[in-house]
């Protein structure tokens, strides 16, 4: 599709500010929308360009209309026919959006086709940047400040499945993936039992497990004999996308044993299809007891600016969002930290001198990491794991530099070997008190009943991991470490007032679109608070000067 010239003026009798300047006040979302946000979004028309065809096709909607009305729309929550009916009645869109009042708008559909551009030329965090990019030239987002770091998670568009539905519904895809390639005559002579017994045909789940169980393995059976049917025939057929997924899910669900017998697995590994519909969606579970939470789905991301403490109860915060990610639910934070600094360096921002994170992110190779690159990772180290037997790792006093380490009775270690793995190149060191601890009191509560003496390993930057252990303990890295709380408000206004909790789209990546454009509009709704709570100090004091005037 070509693209239309962009007016960025709008008409002197056509547009809402022109034909009613009194309708919106100084102090009106829209007004502050139309002024601050859509110059920045109409600042990226030259990204969006890479999205269409200069010299084919019929003339497209104005791109940067549709980033601005996805951006409304993720700030009010409008659903796609909705969004489309504000912007053909709604005089505050039409205003923000620099619209004509005559604009007829456009079909509700556009909306999925422009978020599906956006997706495929990876420029679905254009919006969140524009915008981003706008705080750091009014200095609301410093390029390196303080910033706060968590995750949650995000519950996929589609239901667990049993292994049983999984299987069934993921060889009903396939079969009717395949029925348009095949002409009736090529159909195997097993093709209607299975058209019936899988697409025409719904399980009882209600029958005894004895039966489910039978059905599970029939259905191994069945898969199998369409894969082996499938090899000689044409790559167009055996290699559909569907037919990919229910070889994948056959050998996750399924073993095959030395008589060729398939026997279904009972314990799945991780990262296995959940549902056909969204292979990407992963199951994974946190916490323990009571607060344990399972879901399938994915993972995000979420990292804010700390901004100063607002002078009076009347001033709203200046902490905004500088960078949402999108993990599969099985990855951990501890990968979701490199990934966040990347996008930030991605969106213009530099590392972030202090980086308040919980136990999930710190590490010794994290904690490394931070200090060789001058900046501060603040947040509490995970503690060693518990043995039945035997002092933990705390209680000793290591110094791996020196090679040193002082057991809880005082004594020093006789021996210190370097240890390197070859494959990944880890490198840790081993102490051990190979005379001390047998005349030792302490030895029956240090040293395991298979043990001689006492031996432990430890990493190459233990030496920090134990400071910050220390360090933790103390109430000043407590009272230090209040600011992280802010980031699990962040996380409940984007869940609660816009739906970040659920997905809208299947996929990994489209669903990083609806969090990217969340995160925008997250920020650009704390932004026009901010802009309506100077512009309303400035008519308090323009008033104040009046009224000084009068009286003079």
């Amino acid at each position: 599709m070509s693209l239309p010239n962009l007016n960025t003026q709008g008409s002197l009798f056509g547009s809402v500010g022109m034909a009613a300047p009194g309708l919106f006040s100084e102090t009106d979302r829209y007004q502050l929308f139309a002024r601050k946000i859509w110059p920045l979004l109409a600042g990226k028309r030259r990204e969006l360009e890479s999205c269409y065809s200069a010299t084919n096709g019929r003339a497209a909607i104005e791109p940067v209309v549709l980033l601005g009305v996805l951006v409304l729309q993720f700030l009010e929550r409008a659903p796609d026919r909705q969004a489309a009916d504000m912007v053909r009645y709604h005089l505050g869109w039409k205003l923000a959006l620099n619209l004509e009042l005559g604009d007829r708008g456009f079909h509700h559909s556009t909306l999925s086709v422009f978020r599906d551009r956006l997706e495929k030329s990876k420029q679905g965090r254009l919006a969140f940047d524009a915008v981003l990019g706008g705080l750091q030239d009014h200095g609301l987002v410093p390029k390196r400040g303080r910033q706060r770091l968590d995750s949650t998670h995000v519950l996929g568009m589609v239901a667990r499945l049993s292994s049983l539905e999984c299987v069934r519904e993921t060889l009903r895809l396939a079969l009717e993936e395949l029925a348009p390639l095949l002409p009736e005559t090529e159909r195997p002579d097993f093709w209607t039992l299975y058209w019936e017994r899988y697409v025409e045909s719904k399980l009882d789940y209600r029958s005894p497990e004895a039966v489910l169980k039978q059905k599970l393995s029939l259905a191994g059976e069945d898969v199998r004999l369409l894969l082996r049917w499938l090899e000689p025939l044409p790559a167009a057929m055996r290699s559909g996308r569907q037919v990919e997924l229910l070889r994948r899910v056959f050998a996750e669900h399924y073993t095959i044993e030395a008589d060729a017998k398939i026997t279904p697995v009972k314990v799945h590994a991780t990262g296995v299809v959940q549902n056909p519909h969204d292979p990407e969606a992963q199951w994974s579970a946190k916490g323990k007891g009571k607060s344990r939470k399972e879901w399938v789905g994915y993972k995000v991301q979420v990292a804010e600016s700390i901004g100063p403490e607002p002078q009076s109860k009347s001033e709203p915060e200046r902490n905004f969002l500088t960078s949402v990610v999108t993990q599969s639910g099985t990855e951990s934070d501890d990968a979701g930290l490199p990934a966040t600094l990347q996008a930030q360096r991605q969106s213009g921002l530099e590392t972030p001198a202090e980086l308040y994170v919980d136990g999930a992110y710190v590490s010794a190779a994290e904690l490394a990491q931070a200090k060789k690159e001058g900046r501060e990772l603040i947040g509490p180290a995970q503690p060693s794991g518990s043995k039945a037997t035997g002092y933990r790792i705390e209680e000793f006093d290591i110094c791996v530099e020196e090679r040193r380490a002082i057991c809880p009775a005082g004594r020093e270690n006789t021996q210190c070997s370097r240890l390197e793995e070859k494959q990944s190149g880890k490198v840790s060191y081993r102490f051990e008190w190979s005379t001390h601890c047998h005349q030792c009191p302490l030895k029956e509560q240090c040293v395991g009943a298979d043990q001689n003496h006492r031996t432990l390993a430890v990493g190459e930057h233990h030496t920090l991991l134990q400071e910050r252990r220390r360090e933790q303990a103390t109430e000043s890295f407590r009272q230090r470490m209040r600011v992280r709380n802010g980031i699990e408000g962040a996380q409940s206004e984007l869940v609660r007032g816009h739906g970040m909790r659920r997905a809208r789209y299947r996929g990994k990546s489209r669903l990083d679109v609806q969090l990217q454009f969340t995160a925008a509009a997250c920020n650009v709704k704390r932004w026009l608070r901010v802009l309506a709570w100077e512009a309303k100090k400035a008519l308090q004091a323009t008033a104040g000067m009046i009224g000084q005037t009068v009286e003079a």
